[in-house]
């Protein structure tokens, strides 16, 4: 699939945008993003697998899977995984990278599975991107098994608040002018930064998971709070 070069969702989070936005990313996004966050983007891979504790035979959905990346350490621990995204960009990239995975086409907001499919459910660093928060819980919800798991990772606010100024200007300063040196679309990493510094606090997104439904719900600081990882139960 053709890159849209210089092209970008806005705060709207226009599906249609969005997934524009990624095919236009998708080509180099896993570099990129290894380069943004120094590196710690695999770190925070091997937490959500733990958090997510897959066992042989678990099926395991996982939203915003990109390019399979984010996918691949569950089928490796035996369990069927379904790495599902809205982007066909992303998703084409993902299906010549990694060939042993089943990638699915879908719209978080209207999920092609029936109710109770899944052992759990996961996603990393897509639910910021997401049109409607609230409908994309309660159907992580309703495609979840009664009991099962549920783990979000995402960006989120830092807690010691001198640093909080520094990544803020990080985000809005740095970002830009790396991806103008890495990626494809620069311009998607100016939504990336305006995106994460209007995303609600560990608190909020709480909130929001009781609210939708789950229960037990608990969050883990990763990186001082620049990431948080948010895990519930069906």
């Amino acid at each position: 699939m053709p890159e849209r070069k210089d092209y970008r969702a806005t705060l709207a989070k226009r599906r249609t945008d969005v997934a524009s936005m990624f095919d236009g990313v998708a080509a180099r996004y896993d570099l990129v993003n290894d380069i943004l966050s120094l590196g710690q983007d695999r770190a925070w891979r091997t937490l959500v697998l733990e958090a997510v504790e897959p066992r042989p035979g678990d099926a395991v959905l996982d939203l915003a899977a990109g390019t399979g990346t984010s996918s691949e350490p569950f089928a490796r621990a035996g369990a069927h995984v379904f790495p599902t995204d809205l982007s066909l960009g992303m998703l084409t990239v993902g299906k010549h990278r990694q060939p042993n995975l089943s990638f699915v086409a879908a719209d978080a907001l209207q999920l092609p599975y029936a109710d109770d499919s899944f052992d759990a459910v996961t996603i990393s660093f897509g639910l910021r991107n997401v049109e409607h928060t609230d409908v994309a819980l309660a159907e992580m919800r309703r495609v979840t098994r009664p009991g099962g798991r549920l783990v979000i990772c995402e960006f989120s606010t830092p807690l010691w608040r001198p640093f909080r100024l520094v990544y803020s200007n990080y985000l809005v300063a740095a970002i830009p002018k790396i991806a103008r040196l890495t990626s494809s679309n620069p311009s998607a990493y100016e939504y990336l930064a305006e995106s994460i510094l209007n995303w609600p606090d560990q608190q909020r997104l709480a909130e929001l998971l009781v609210d939708a439904g789950w229960s037990e719900v608990e969050w883990r600081n990763l990186s001082g709070g620049v990431v948080a990882l948010h895990r519930a139960r069906a």
